[in-house]
C-alpha cells in the first residue's frame, strides 16, 4: 500500500504525478507555469486529465542562473499554500534538494518532497521524518546539484541504483518518515549517459523485488531524444513507448508533463495485465 496525502493506492493502481514548473527557464516549456494563474491553470487541468500528484519545483534541473534557498522558496511556498487552498485533495508534491525549503513548503502544505538529486543535503529527509509527509529517495550518481554528467562509469548502474536508492529509503524510514510514503526512484538522466538510462529501464523489475514503490521520472528527457534523435518537442511518442514498458514491468509513479496521454497508456498496460476492466464491452456481446 502506498500512502500519500490524504490517498492511498493498492499495489497495482497507476499514480501520475503532473510536472508544475515554477521557474522561468525550464527545459520543456520556458517558463509557461512561472506566474501563479497559468500555474494554478495547469494544476487545474492536471488534476481533471487524471493525475493524483502535482510535483511543484522552483529551480530548473539543469544548469542556469543561481537560485538561492530564499529565492525558491519564494516560488514555491506560497503556491503550495493555494494549491492546497484550492485542491484540497490533490497530493502536493515538492522538488527540493534544501531542507530549508522542504521545512517551508511542508508548513505550507506539502505531502511529498521529491528529492532528485539523492540525498545531498542530508536533513531532508529530517524534515519528511518530523513532518510525516513521503519521500522521493532518488539515484543521482553523487552528481552535484544542477550539473550535467561527464563521462559518469559504474560496474554495474543498477546496483549502484539499489544501494543508494534503498540505503536512503531505509534511512528515511528509521528517521520517522512512514514507511508507506517512501517511494524509490532510478534517476533516469541524472549522473547517468543515455545507454545508463536504457539500462536502468530495462531492469525495473530488480527495483521492484525490493518492495518498495518505484517512481520513473521519463517525461522528454535526454535519453529518450538520444535514443531516437529528437528535440525536446518531439519526445512524446518515445516517452510514451517507457512508460508503457516501466509500467509492464512495475513501475508505480509516473512523473510526466502530458497527463491525458500518460493516463490512457498507463490504463491500457493496466487493462492488459489484468488489473483494470475495459472501460466499455460491447463487442462480441450484442
Amino acid at each position: 500500500m502506498l500512502r500519500l496525502g490524504r490517498r492511498e493506492f493498492d499495489a497495482h493502481e497507476p499514480v501520475i504525478m503532473a510536472i508544475v514548473n515554477r521557474t522561468p527557464d525550464s527545459f520543456y516549456d520556458q517558463g509557461a507555469t512561472f506566474r501563479d494563474e497559468p500555474a494554478l491553470a495547469r494544476v487545474e487541468q492536471a488534476v481533471a486529465e487524471g493525475a493524483a500528484i502535482v510535483d511543484i519545483g522552483g529551480v530548473k534541473a539543469g544548469p542556469g542562473e543561481e537560485v538561492d534557498a530564499e529565492e525558491e522558496a519564494r516560488r514555491t511556498v506560497g503556491f503550495v499554500a493555494e494549491v492546497r487552498r484550492r485542491f484540497p485533495s490533490v497530493i502536493i508534491s515538492v522538488d527540493t534538494w534544501r531542507h530549508e525549503v522542504g521545512e517551508a513548503v511542508c508548513e505550507a502544505g506539502a505531502d511529498l518532497l521529491n528529492d532528485a538529486w539523492g540525498g545531498v543535503d542530508p536533513k531532508l529527509a529530517e524534515v519528511a521524518a518530523r513532518y510525516k509527509v513521503g519521500i522521493v529517495c532518488t539515484h543521482a550518481g553523487g552528481a552535484e546539484p544542477r550539473t550535467r554528467p561527464h563521462r559518469a562509469t559504474y560496474d554495474d548502474v543498477m546496483a549502484d541504483i539499489l544501494d543508494v536508492t534503498v540505503g536512503y529509503a531505509e534511512r528515511a524510514v528509521a528517521l520517522g518518515v512512514p514507511r508507506e510514503s517512501v517511494l524509490i526512484d532510478p534517476g533516469h538522466d541524472f549522473g547517468k549517459n543515455t545507454r545508463h538510462s536504457l539500462e536502468a529501464t530495462r531492469r525495473l523489475p530488480e527495483m521492484v523485488d525490493t518492495g518498495w514503490p518505484v517512481l520513473v521520472s521519463l517525461s522528454n528527457k535526454d535519453f529518450v531524444g538520444e535514443t531516437l534523435d529528437r528535440p525536446v518537442k518531439e519526445r512524446l511518442i518515445g516517452t510514451l513507448a517507457t512508460t508503457a514498458v516501466s509500467a509492464w514491468l512495475g513501475a508505480q509513479v509516473y512523473r510526466v508533463h502530458e497527463v491525458a496521454e500518460t493516463r490512457q497508456v498507463l490504463d491500457m498496460v493496466a487493462s492488459i495485465a489484468g488489473h483494470r476492466p475495459p472501460a466499455v464491452a460491447r463487442r462480441g456481446l450484442a
